[in-house]
């Protein structure tokens, strides 16, 4: 039955929106095999999960097993240590699906039970438990978003015509599951070629979408951004090499440009776990060239460009030994259009 606990445990945490803090779920399995508490982390300020299981389990709870999808805290934040609620709490077993990556925690909480003398076991569905929640671990390890690379193209790999020209190659279907995309994500990234050309709001567009709208990026060149963008009215980050006025910026300068390694490290600092990028080909293959692209989500579109247009990345690729080995997580047809998820692996 662990397993089926687990699982329980992951499902409840599925829909929260906590960053930066992590997507947690719990469940309190009484005495008698029954759940007798659940509960997921809200977000920074809330309960976390386990003290909002606890809470709803009461006096049930002694005695029995608390599953949590990640360890629980030692340390004192905006809430009270996980661990101590625990203890009081008279669980005598915690199953833990995986270490908390946070320098706050790191196996300190899995420590502290076990010299409680609860009885603790880590690692059922790690990779599920990692998997619910890929931002927060990266975020974690590197201090730095999670970045994926989304892009539509056509059959033969055209982002766009010479003339700039892309609306639309994917089907109305596709372009709702990139806004889905969007709704998953805590920012949204496009450069400042894409901001005159396509002009982009970078928000949620789905009926009944009730959830946060992500924080707009944008990386800003040495041109003035056009005063009747649309995304200014939405009160976007600005990476840019140097100070600008009437704008929330990042100043991250690189040889003239932004040094984007130094811009996704301060957007760590602010909170930002993961970052969905949309354009275009130049700041694509910056990201790439800087290894700072972790995943991507590529639309094929029903169509045929035959001919030379604009890439998901700018720049000449001279020799195969210039490839970046891949690897492809899942393939599905969205419309009538194909949909490639994949990450990017070390040589």
């Amino acid at each position: 039955m662990d397993e089926h606990w687990m699982a329980r445990s992951l499902d409840i945490a599925r829909g929260a929106r906590p960053h930066p803090n992590p997507r947690v779920g719990a469940v309190v399995v009484d005495v008698n095999g029954e759940s007798a508490g659940e509960g997921s982390h809200a977000g920074p300020g809330s309960p976390h999960a386990e003290v909002v299981a606890l809470d709803s389990a009461g006096a049930s709870a002694r005695g029995g097993t608390i599953y949590v999808t990640l360890e629980p805290c030692t340390h004192v934040g905006r809430t009270p240590p996980c661990v101590d609620a625990i203890v009081a709490a008279g669980i005598r077993r915690v199953v833990v699906a995986v270490e908390d990556p946070d320098v706050r925690v790191a196996g300190g909480g899995i420590e502290a039970l076990r010299t409680a003398g609860l009885d603790v076991e880590v690692g059922l569905m790690e990779h599920e438990a990692e998997t619910l929640d890929p931002g927060y671990f990266h975020h974690r390890r590197t201090g730095r978003p999670m970045v994926t690379l989304k892009a539509a193209a056509t059959l033969d790999g055209q982002v766009a015509a010479l003339d700039g020209s892309s609306q639309w190659i994917t089907d109305e279907i596709a372009r709702m599951d990139a806004h889905r995309l969007r709704a998953g994500a805590d920012a949204v990234m496009v450069g400042a070629g894409t901001l005159r050309v396509d002009d982009p709001r970078l928000d949620v567009r789905l009926e009944d979408y009730t959830g946060p709208q992500p924080v707009p990026i944008l990386v800003a060149g040495a041109r003035p951004i056009p005063p009747d963008a649309r995304l200014l009215a939405r009160d976007p980050i600005v990476l840019t090499p140097t100070a600008l006025k009437g704008v929330d910026t990042i100043v991250a300068p690189g040889n003239g440009v932004v040094d984007l390694r130094l811009g996704l490290e301060a957007l760590g600092r602010r909170g930002i776990v993961d970052v969905l990028v949309e354009g275009g080909p130049r700041l694509a293959a910056s990201l790439l060239s800087e290894d700072l692209v972790d995943r991507m989500v590529l639309y094929l579109g029903a169509r045929l460009a035959g001919g030379a247009g604009k890439t998901v990345f700018a720049g000449e690729f001279a020799t195969l030994s210039q490839s970046r080995r891949v690897r492809i997580t899942h393939i599905s047809t969205v419309g009538t259009c194909v949909k490639i998820e994949a990450t990017l692996e070390d040589d």
